[in-house]
């Protein structure tokens, strides 16, 4: 029996979605949220298939049996009134710049499958928008991808040129699914034409270590990046640990850092024994941030903390006279050398907020906080005993904070 818009005006939402049947395929659909839509079904050779019509009541019961009528021409014809819709979408998105459509990989894919958003954000912002944002999606072409990307490997910074390769192939991947491009022009990039790869072994050398800080505090980098960079060595924490340090975290008095949830990379908090040393670092990154509430506040103001490649920049304005290794390689030789040292693997794990796999990993609860607490005294004192003189005093000493014993 065909509706009438009494009967449609009478309609009252349910738990769940159902459809009111009018005539010759045309339905609507009443949701649990009160709204209503207009669907079109038919068949065409053999195959059921059904055609989005618009919501009520911006289109009328008159509108749509109107519309229904011109679509039942057009399957008598042979033609299907989905698929021409469906061309009618790709066409429109000949017209879609990257920025659009970035914007749209931004909110359906990188907000839901990524807590920390904030580098893809910086490197669509500040590098592929301004190259090639305004530019139709499905006009960019390898070539393109290729000028930005290898300027920033050209500039010094290969990784990133290689990050914002895989981003631009994630992206272009997402695009291609959404038909809003026909091929992916990343794809003709290899990461090996950009970076590479770097086999996970390198750890300085005690040697080594004496002569990264004497080039440290002899360069000409800021003071913070200084501090941050010799606080990595002697804390082993990751980068970002560190550039998203609070104050409030920080108990100078007890000797302790912890490293919240949010700021973990795994995803649980994680308590840093601080050594004298490490006390003294902090001390001093305490005068240098002022009133700021982040440890190490960024250049544009003391109300956000600095970008997250801006250690890796700082290092690589230091000229360090031994074989190329990078921030994170301050983690490996930490644990390198305290191994050397006879620690227990437990111990050196925890510290370094490694989550420990296996049957091992389920059973060993432990924290370890008295031994974690020595060994990390026991590698400050290492590390001390290796700058030169010339250094000047760049290193703390005292009494051990109240809380925690003394080093062994």
């Amino acid at each position: 029996m065909a509706l009438t818009d009494a009967q449609i005006k009478a309609l009252k939402p349910k738990a769940k979605r159902y459809s009111e049947t009018d005539d010759r395929g045309l339905s609507l659909e009443v949701y649990p949220t009160g709204g209503m839509a207009w669907r079109y079904r038919y068949r065409l050779d053999g195959k059921l298939e059904k055609v989005a019509l618009g919501k009520y009541p911006a289109v009328s019961l008159k509108a749509a049996r109107q519309r229904r009528d011109e679509l039942a021409v057009e399957v008598a014809q042979g033609k299907s009134p989905a698929r021409q819709k469906q061309l009618r979408k790709v066409a429109l998105a000949d017209a879609t710049t990257v920025r659009e459509f970035g914007e749209l990989y931004f909110k359906d894919i990188v907000i839901r499958d990524r807590k920390d958003t904030k580098i893809i954000r910086r490197y669509l912002d500040k590098v592929i928008y301004p190259k090639i944002g305004n530019r139709p999606i499905r006009q960019v072409g390898a070539a393109d991808i290729q000028a930005f990307i290898f300027e920033k490997r050209d500039h010094g910074f290969p990784a990133a040129a290689a990050d914002i390769r895989n981003l631009c192939k994630r992206m272009w991947d997402y695009a291609v699914v959404r038909e809003a491009a026909a091929v992916n022009p990343a794809t003709a990039l290899s990461v090996r034409f950009i970076t590479s790869a770097r086999a996970r072994t390198r750890a300085l050398s005690p040697a080594e270590i004496q002569i990264y800080l004497n080039a440290v505090y002899q360069s000409g980098i800021r003071r913070q990046f200084k501090l941050a960079l010799h606080l990595i060595l002697l804390t082993l924490v990751r980068k970002s640990e560190l550039l998203f340090a609070q104050w409030q975290h920080v108990d100078l008095d007890k000797a302790e850092w912890l490293i919240p949830e949010a700021n973990a990379k795994t995803k649980v908090s994680h308590t840093v024994y601080l050594s004298l040393q490490a006390v003294a670092l902090f001390r001093e990154l305490k005068a240098l941030a002022g009133t700021s509430e982040w440890v190490l506040p960024g250049r544009s103001g003391p109300d956000k903390p600095f970008a997250h490649n801006s250690l890796n920049k700082a290092l690589n304005g230091v000229n360090v006279p031994i074989e190329p290794f990078t921030i994170h390689d301050l983690r490996r030789t930490g644990s390198t050398r305290l191994h050397e040292e006879g620690f227990s693997s437990d111990v050196i794990e925890k510290a370094l907020n490694h989550t420990i796999g296996g049957v091992r990993g389920v059973y060993n609860r432990a924290e370890y906080a008295d031994q974690r607490r020595k060994m990390l005294q026991a590698w400050g004192d290492n590390v001390a005993a290796l700058r030169d003189s010339q250094m000047g005093p760049i290193l703390g000493s005292g009494t051990v904070p109240a809380g925690r014993p003394s080093s062994p």
